[in-house]
Order: structure tokens, then sequence, then C-alpha cells
């Protein structure tokens, strides 16, 4: 079965062919990166615009790519939600004139169940049940993977993302966007117990996640050095960052699975490629004698072949939708 999967939830302009949920045809990835940098950040008009310019050619190219036709797909999934609104209804719009035009089925898929998805294409042996960390810009949440198309959350931020705090804190630091990326390179010439930075928690829910705090005791600290005329050393200083975030998310995924009785770990999102949280995880369930489960970094961030993986499952589900679908910006995993 060939899925194309169409994602626009953000400021990637993403399609690609799937078969069978494993098999990749093709994935092809517009990034708007180079024009947000000059913000410091996603514009979402800007990126819906770029979304509405570049997505026929991206679709186009991601059939041309695997030497299909639209003849040949047997269904179209795209992502509904969450996500900025504007970019969203670009996709989801356009999904929905291909299926109305070709009569195929058409397959709404969650954000985060795809990240989850991009698992399966690199480890066929991963099968639910299992624990999912999805760590991005916009998501920090610890995921119980209960089959394919089911899910129950356990832990997640209740402010800022860790993508966010690395992204925020990263400019604070004078580093261009996105952040993450320069943090992880700083980190590896950097002391990361040079700074002692605070690991907030969530007074009553154990699991949940709270980032904004850690962010801001390190744009504060920076601003009194600033003010004292001291010097940061931002390499020692990305590294403790890194160090506490990965710590924590690493605990508190450990600690779900030792609660619910797991010992089987994925990591899923744009921020499972930095190496602290990859070194981090890989040492704590080897301690644990966990197996963990690690997308490739071609697949950590937006794409269309998350969407085309999750499409296939949910397709197989019996999960449709007709021309009244609709984008939303805010969706629980679990109310699906």
């Amino acid at each position: 079965m060939l899925i194309l999967g169409i994602e626009s939830s953000c400021d990637e302009t993403a399609a690609s062919v799937v078969r069978d949920g494993v098999e990749v045809f093709s994935n092809v990835v517009s990034s708007q990166v180079e024009e947000h940098r000059k913000f410091g950040g996603v514009v979402p008009e800007l990126a819906s615009r770029r979304h509405c310019e570049n997505i026929l050619g991206v679709v186009g190219q991601a059939i041309e790519q695997a030497g299909v036709t639209l003849d040949d797909i047997d269904a179209i999934a795209v992502t509904y939600a969450p996500g900025l609104i504007g970019a969203l209804l670009v996709g989801v719009n356009f999904a929905k004139g291909i299926s109305l035009a070709t009569g195929k089925p058409l397959v709404p898929v969650h954000h985060i169940a795809g990240h989850i998805a991009a698992n399966y294409i690199a480890h066929s042996d991963l099968k639910p049940p299992y624990i999912c960390l999805v760590a991005s810009g916009g998501h920090s949440h610890i995921v119980e993977v209960v089959s394919y198309t089911e899910f129950k959350v356990h832990g997640r931020t209740r402010d800022d993302a860790a993508g966010e705090c690395f992204d925020k804190a990263a400019r604070a630091m004078g580093f261009p966007y996105p952040g993450g990326v320069h943090i992880d390179k700083a980190t590896q010439s950097g002391n990361a117990d040079e700074y002692k930075l605070p690991r907030p928690k969530v007074e009553g829910c154990e699991f949940d996640f709270s980032f904004s705090g850690l962010k801001t005791a390190v744009i504060n600290l920076i601003h009194n050095a600033e003010q004292k005329g001291h010097t940061i050393n931002k390499s020692n200083l990305a590294a403790s960052l890194q160090k506490t975030i990965s710590e924590i998310l690493t605990e508190k995924t450990i600690g779900v699975a030792k609660r619910l009785g797991y010992k089987t770990i994925a990591l899923a999102g744009g921020v499972s490629a930095n190496t602290g949280i990859r070194g981090s995880f890989a040492k704590a369930c080897e301690e644990e004698g966990f197996t963990l489960y690690m997308p490739p970094l071609s697949l950590c961030g937006d794409n269309g072949a998350m969407i085309a993986c999750q499409g296939y499952f949910e397709f197989l589900s019996g999960r449709r939708a007709d021309e009244s679908l609709n984008a939303i910006a805010t969706l629980s995993l679990e109310n699906l």
C-alpha cells in the first residue's frame, strides 16, 4: 500500500511516498530556516505564505522521486493537528483537494503520533506497547504507546518545551536561530559541571516538565554577569544547560517506564537529534537493561515520511476524513 504523506505544521513543507508504513520511496523537505533566522524564530504568517508557495512543488517532487503517479497512491495522509493554524490549513486543504480530485481516501494524522511513527521506518522490530519521549520545539511528552493508534500521555510540559528552552537560552548566549544545534556544537568543548542550573518540578505531577524556569535562570545568569562586567563561558554554559535538560528528560522517562513496567523506550521529535540527550538515554537504558530505539537524524525533524507511516496505521485502523476535515492548533494525543 502506497501512502502519500503531507506535513506543514510549522516551517517545513514536506511530502513523502511510503509503502506499507516502512519503505520510503521519497522524502522531500523544503525548510524555511534561513528565512526565519533573521527574526530569531518562526513567524507564523510568513510560514503560511511559504507553504502556499512551496506545497505544489514539494508534493510533485515527492511523487516524481518515488517513480509513481497519483493513480498509484492508495491514500493521502496529512497532518491536521497540532501546530501553527495557518500552516496546518495549507497542508490540510491541499490534501483535501487531491483527495476530492482523485477519489483517494483522506487520512488525518496527529503530528506527535507522526514523530513516534518515525521509529517504525528505522526499526522494523519495534512494536507497541512501549514508552516514547517526544521532544521538540513545541512538544515535550512522555507517551505510553499502547498500540499503533492508541496513546496515553503520562508526562507533558506545563510551559516551555525542551526545544524552546534550548532555542531561547541560545539566543541569550548570542547563538543564531535555531539555537539548539549551536548549543549542541558548543557543548562538545564545554565543561558541563561549570554552572549549577535549577531543575524545576511541577508539584503534584511527578512526570510533568517545566522548562520555563530553567530558561529564565540561564537568561538571568547571563544578564547578571553582563551587569557586573563578568565574562560567561558560552561553551561551559551550553554544556551545563544540555546536561540539565538531558538528565531531566531521561530521569522522568525512565521513571514512567519503571512505574508502568516497561523495558522498551523510544525517542522522537527534533530534540531527539541532540547528542547529549541521545547519550544520556543510551547510558541510562544500558544501566537499567532497557532496550532503546532512536530515529536516524534525518527523521527526527518534521518530515512527510513519518506522516505517511502513521497514516498507514491509521488507514488500517479504519480512520478516514472527508471534505469537512479542519486544522486544529491544539489537540491532545489522547483525544483522537
